[in-house]
């Protein structure tokens, strides 16, 4: 499975400059190649990002994901969520699946792995755990 140049640019953006809340990919099985489907404006929401993921489709997203520790010092963690909702179909699910680490090794400076099936899989308190 190929990576479009676009999808490491806009990683480097999110990870860099922070110009993005959020990416989401999308496999082009045709061209057989990862591409950028949707880029997250900084000031959009988890609910915005969410909102993104379609509910039978697979899809690969990063998120920067914004905290505060315990001791209230700021920080952040780039998340990377393996979208795969059970009503997708089996051959889009094999196909996400076996082009994943691949893909992942590609981003360079993802912090936390989430596989997701559904929206409870991934919500803003498995974010909260997951990141600290």
């Amino acid at each position: 499975m190929a990576v479009h140049d676009d999808c490491k640019l806009k990683f480097q953006e999110l990870k860099a400059k922070r110009t993005h809340r959020f990416i989401v990919f999308k496999i082009e099985e045709k061209q057989k190649q990862v591409i950028v489907e949707k880029l997250g404006e900084p000031t959009e929401s988890y609910e915005d990002f969410t909102k993104c993921l379609p509910a039978d489709e697979c899809r690969y997203a990063v998120y920067d994901f914004d905290f505060l520790t315990a001791e209230n010092v700021p920080k952040s963690r780039i998340f990377f969520i393996a979208w795969s909702p059970d009503t997708s179909r089996i051959r889009s699910k094999m196909i996400y699946a076996s082009s994943k680490d691949r893909f992942k090794r590609e981003l360079d400076g993802i912090q936390v792995e989430l596989q997701a099936t559904d929206p409870a899989e991934m919500g803003l308190d498995v974010f909260k755990s997951r990141a600290n």
